[in-house]
């Protein structure tokens, strides 16, 4: 029995002719059509959704608790979450053009690194900088800015529904 009728999909398997057939190089012209359709969601638009829902979180902290301190938390903890990602999107996006694939994966783990040194920071000096200090606010804001990712997403793809 070959490696190919002996395991199913396992790391042995060798390729069917068949599934190297279905597999058709774009035209640069396809490619670029392909690229047209599907543009790639800019950092720049990640932040503002992440600095938007910052605020709308600082908001509703006030609203509940009626409490400044509560409310600059949140800011504060939006901030955390918004500057850093700001310093990254900067970083990657005026090099990433020009940049060898290897010295982009670089210029990546550079600005991440940053981004994660700069949030932990401002973690740090969160008891000195904000008064009366509520933790909760803070972190349940800095929480819901890093997941809203996923909101600029579907925004990007309703614009795309629209303009079709």
């Amino acid at each position: 029995m070959t490696a190919k009728h002996a395991d199913h999909g396992g790391p042995d398997t060798v390729p069917d002719a068949a599934d190297e057939a279905t597999f058709k190089p774009l035209s640069r012209e396809e490619a670029q059509a392909l690229m047209a359709q599907h543009p790639p969601l800019s950092p720049w638009r990640v932040v503002a959704v992440q600095a938007v829902a910052g605020v709308v979180v600082a908001a509703l902290w006030y609203a509940v608790t009626r409490k400044g301190g509560a409310a600059w938390s949140a800011l504060y903890g939006a901030a955390a979450v918004v500057l850093p990602g700001a310093l990254m999107a900067r970083g990657l996006t005026s090099r990433i053009s020009r940049a060898s694939p290897g010295a982009a994966v670089l210029g990546f783990m550079f600005w991440e690194s940053l981004k994660i040194a700069l949030a932990v920071a401002m973690l740090v000096a969160a008891a000195k900088v904000v008064p009366d200090l509520s933790w909760p606010a803070l972190l349940v804001t800095m929480v819901v800015c890093m997941k809203v990712s996923w909101l600029a997403l579907l925004l990007r793809r309703g614009q795309a529904k629209q303009t079709s």
